[in-house]
Order: structure tokens, then sequence, then C-alpha cells
């Protein structure tokens, strides 16, 4: 039996897996990703990312690419509803739906003054290959067909177990942590004897995946959504490529049938009630059932072993939500890992992943679940209570609260539009200015170390940050903002936005989260200040060098 040594094992190879690979070796940690499944998926499930997951995939380099995969639904234009496809008024504008609905199921608004991207409709099925590709490409040890028989921790590391499913050949893999990005029915979920809480079920659905030739249709009227009342065919119609790939999603009662009753010649007469065009020539792809389930696992974290994506919450899709949740948790846990697998920080660092995750999976999945309460699509079964918050407020307006963020005030993040306005625990603002390299957003400066952004009377600042560097041996780097400063701001809209003093500062957290700030700068010793701040967002005991965990 083979052996291999690896500093983290991520099982589960779809979006958030994936995601988590790329998000580790952008912060130069090695891994072994372990997939079941011998490629990625072939169903399109997810159809978009928000704003604050595109900024992700755009710092690795990924948003070109991103938006060129899913072109084809980049016209697609909001919900209709009518009896049959044929019948719908796809030249009026969103037939009868409230524009209230339509705001609050639009994860990819556009807006230029908090973030240097917006959101984009690409499906699933396309994005994981381009990911698995970069990943590949930048020396990740990526294996499909490849199954987690079982595994066991201690005090040191993870033990897993690992079979090729192609060959049944057998390995043990040792590594100090493990990431659970295996699924809605995370079997290491199960193992680890974590329940889900929040669970409320929207209903059970069949997602028919197939072919058929409708741009004489749509051509022009480019939908992303038609919900269909036909008596015999209530479903909701969804775009794949707004030309000849289509996904229909039935609803079924899993107490009197089965999934496997959905035959090809089933799905097909089904559709074509629900189409209305006869004689339509209709293949079907692939048939998948799903829960339109809300869930948060009551942990997030068991010893080395952490949850992300689908095997830590599950949520409606109303929204768009939860796939991109799932990515922006690989992208919290990655820098803490890298932190305390390089010795920069204590363990107690990765404490604060569930701290900061778990409350925002709980808002998100309520959130999603209010959505499709006042969607007007029939066939979710909705809680009645509340009303949705803001679509861009569930998607990145959030606040962080755990001993990785150093606040003075325990306000809650706004919930009726997002602010950024560099508070403790927020995502730091987006702001276009000058550097050396050209215009470029604030955002760009973040993710790969502590950046500390001072004030044009913040030279103190920069002494602050070499101290910092040199006693705690991580990773900072300082720029003044301001007219003549590193980052030039001429209009003072850096200031504005990250609201500094002269002589005041943001420290900006490797995920691009403000974990501290100082402001009004008064203090005797700013490296001592700053030291200060950092252990106790790193979790360290101490200013001199933690032992390395890995």
């Amino acid at each position: 039996m083979t052996t291999y040594s690896v500093p983290v094992i991520i099982v589960g190879g779809g979006l958030v897996g994936l995601s988590a690979a790329l998000f580790l070796n952008r912060q130069g940690i090695s891994y072994l990703l372990a997939e079941r499944h011998s490629g990625t998926s072939i169903h399109p499930r997810s159809r978009g990312f928000n704003l604050r997951t595109m900024e992700l995939y755009r710092n690795l380099g990924l948003e070109q690419a991103i938006r060129e995969a899913g072109a084809s639904l980049s016209k697609s234009k909001g919900m209709f509803t009518a009896e049959t496809l044929a019948s719908a008024e796809l030249d009026l504008p969103q037939n009868g739906v409230p524009e209230s609905t339509l705001r609050l199921m639009n994860p990819f608004v556009p807006n230029d003054d908090i973030s240097p991207t917006q959101g984009n409709r690409c499906t699933q099925d396309v994005v994981e290959p381009l990911l698995l590709q970069a990943a590949r490409d930048r020396g990740g040890d990526l294996r499909f067909s490849t199954e987690l028989r079982s595994f066991r921790q201690d005090i040191d590391g993870v033990t897993a177990e690992l079979v090729d499913r192609a060959t049944g050949t057998a390995s043990t893999v040792r590594a100090r942590y493990l990431i659970a990005a295996d699924g809605a029915k995370s079997p290491v979920r199960q193992a680890l004897g974590i329940s889900m809480t929040d669970e409320y079920s929207h209903g059970f659905l069949i997602n028919i995946y197939f072919q058929a030739d409708l741009r004489d249709m749509v051509q022009g009227h480019e939908f992303s959504i038609c919900n269909i009342l036909h008596p015999e065919a209530t479903g909701m119609l969804v775009a794949i490529n707004n030309s000849d790939r289509w996904c229909f999603h039935a609803p079924y009662d899993p107490q009197n049938e089965l999934p496997e009753d959905y035959t090809p010649e089933r799905c097909k007469d089904l559709l074509a009630k629900a189409l209305g065009f006869p004689g339509l020539d209709i293949r079907i792809l692939s048939v998948l059932p799903w829960e339109a389930a809300e869930g948060v696992a009551e942990r997030f974290q068991s010893g080395r072993v952490f949850l992300a994506g689908d095997a830590a919450h599950v949520m409606p899709p109303t929204g768009g939500f939860g796939a991109n949740t799932g990515v922006q948790d690989a992208h919290n846990l990655a820098w803490k890992l890298a932190a305390v697998l390089r010795g920069h920080a204590g363990p107690g660092l990765l404490e604060t992943y569930e701290d900061e995750r778990r409350p925002v999976a709980r808002f998100t999945a309520k959130q999603a679940g209010l959505i499709a309460a006042n969607s007007m699509l029939s066939f979710f079964k909705g809680r009645t209570e509340g009303t949705p918050a803001n679509v861009l407020v569930t998607a990145m307006g959030y606040r962080y609260k755990s001993t990785a963020v150093l606040a003075s005030d325990d306000s809650e993040a706004p919930q009726d539009q997002p602010e950024f306005h560099a508070a403790p625990g927020t995502r730091a603002p987006h702001v276009w200015v000058g550097h050396r390299s050209g215009r470029i957003s604030t955002l760009d400066l973040f993710e790969r170390s502590f950046v500390l952004v001072a004030g044009p009377d913040g030279a103190s600042w920069r002494a602050a940050a070499e101290t910092a560097r040199g006693r705690l041996g991580i990773g900072i780097d300082c720029y003044l903002l301001g007219p003549d400063g590193d980052l030039a701001d001429p209009d003072g809209l850096g200031q504005q936005a990250f609201r500094l003093s002269p002589g005041g500062a943001v420290l900006v957290r490797p995920d691009g989260f403000v974990a501290w700030r100082s402001d009004d700068g008064g203090t005797d010793d700013y490296g001592q200040t700053l030291v200060l701040a950092l252990m106790q967002i790193l979790s360290r005991e101490s200013g001199g060098h933690p032992a390395q965990d890995a």
C-alpha cells in the first residue's frame, strides 16, 4: 500500500473542492484532492456566480475564462410565468412578475461603486473543467475516480485510506488537515456524527436536463426562468444556453414515487406538455432528483477536519446562494490553514472558520428560503415569516465576528443595502486608485498576505509593518493612500471609502476582510500596537515564531 504525506487533503472535486485547491495553491500550500467520480459534473446544477465569488475568481486570474464560458447565458433576462413556453409572452418585460421579486432573485446586478467586477451566469458543468485545468496547470495533485474509504485523526493529523475505483489500488495519505467538500450527503460529516440544524424542506424535484432546439422561440427574447403552470406539467424551465440545452424542474412526491419512475419516455411526455410545441425533437441528457432543503451543520470543524460547501450547509436555489456560499467558505478557510501550517498563527485561528462562516450560512440559507416563499414558484413549499434582505447584502454584506477580528463595537452589518467602509469584519472597500502598475482596484492588493492601508500621514505605520514582519515572521505590506501616496487618490475617494484619517490605518486580512483599524494613529509605539493586534488576530501566544505545523 502506497503512503503519501501532504499538508491538506480535500475530499470532493466539485466547485467547492476545486476552489479550495486553487485558494490553497495561491497561498503556497500543497494538497491532495480526491474525487470519487471519474470527472467533473455532467449536470448543469448551479448557474452562476455572484459578485463576491467573481471577485475571488478574478484574483485567481479566471474571471475572463468564466465569462467566456457563460457567454450563452449572458443575455438571460429574469423570470416569466405561463401555462407553457409556447404561450409565454417573452417579448413583454417579465410578464406578471413583480419587480421586487426579480430584484430578490437576481444575484448578478452590477454595482460599479462597490466592486471591480460583476456577477456572471455560467453553469457548473462548464466551470468545473476550467477550475480543474487551472488547478492542474498550477501543479495540484488531483485524483479523480478516487474514493475516501475511511479516515481517522489524532492530535497531530489525519490519516486517510483512499482507493482508486478504476484499479482497486489502495493508498494511505497522512495530512495535517482534511477539508470535506463532499456534498449534501457528506460521508465525512456523517462519519463525524455531525447533524444538521435549522432543517426545513421546500419540496422534492426532478431535474430533467434535456436537448431541444428552441432558438426560433427564444432568439432575441432570452430568459433565465419560465414558471410553467400547465396542470399536467407544472415546473420550472431553466435556460442552460438559450439555444438547445435546458433544465426542467418538476415537483414530485417521494412518498408515492421514485426517481426511477421518471423514465426517458415519461420525461419526454412531461416536457412536450410544458413546452407546448407538438412534434418537437427532445433528447433526455440526464435526470437528477433533488430536495430544495434548508439546513446548516451544527459544527463546521471537528478536530482537524473542516466542512465546506454543501457538506456544511444546504439551501434552496432561489437567490443563487448555495455554490457561492461554499466557494466563500473555502476562501475563508484557505488562508487560515496556510497561516497555521507555516507557523505564522496558532491553532486557535482555525476555530474562527466556524465562528465566521456558520452564522453566514445560517443567514444565507434563511434568505434563500424566504426568497423561495416569495418567488411565485408555486411548487416550492415556503415559510411565510419575514421579508428577504437585498440579495447583494446576503451575497457579500455580512460582517464577521471572531477573535480574528478586533472590533470596538457590536454593531451588525446593514440589512438593506451593503456598505463597505472598512469596518472590522467586513469585506474591505473597492476603490480605483493609481499604482506603479497603473490603475488598480484596492481589492487587487489583498489575497496573499496582510495589508496595512494607511492615511497620507501614515509613514509611522510603514515602519510598524517592518517591525511586525521582523518580530512575527509574517508577510505584511503597507501602502499610504493619498494624493501623493503609494496609492494615488487625487479625489480622496479612497480615504473616504476606508474612512481614513490622515494618520489612521486599516489592517486587511489575506482574505480581503478588515481585521482591525486605528482611526487616529494616536500611539507612542506604532510597531508594538500593530504587533499586539496581529498576535490577537493570529491566536499567537507570544511575539516569537510559533512552532511549524507542517
